[in-house]
């Protein structure tokens, strides 16, 4: 079982944003980054513990986004293209609704 992250380097393929996405698509039992680079890395499941602490910072942050209306959270599951390159999936994230 993976522990740790398993990092691709296959800058050399230069996947295009949508062949990066049919591949997650076609992997969706693994969870899958991209770095600048273009190195592909694979996460593993997290444990029990860090499971727990990412849920409750999920239910917190969606709660106080309840209360404040001032923009939009997503799950571990959504992945981000960041500004700089690479595509990255935080355990939770918040946007403000101005974006």
């Amino acid at each position: 079982m993976l522990s740790e992250p398993l990092i691709l380097n296959v800058e050399t393929v230069h996947l295009s944003d949508e062949q990066f996405y049919q591949f997650c698509m076609a992997n969706r039992d693994l969870r899958v980054e991209r770095t600048q680079a273009g190195w592909l890395i694979l996460m593993p499941p997290v444990g029990g513990e860090s499971g727990n602490r990412e849920l409750e910072f999920g239910i917190d942050l969606g709660m106080w986004n309840r209360q404040t209306q001032l923009g939009k959270v997503f799950s571990s599951s959504t992945i981000f293209k960041l500004p700089g390159g690479g595509d990255r999936s935080p355990d939770a994230a918040w946007i403000r609704q101005e974006r």
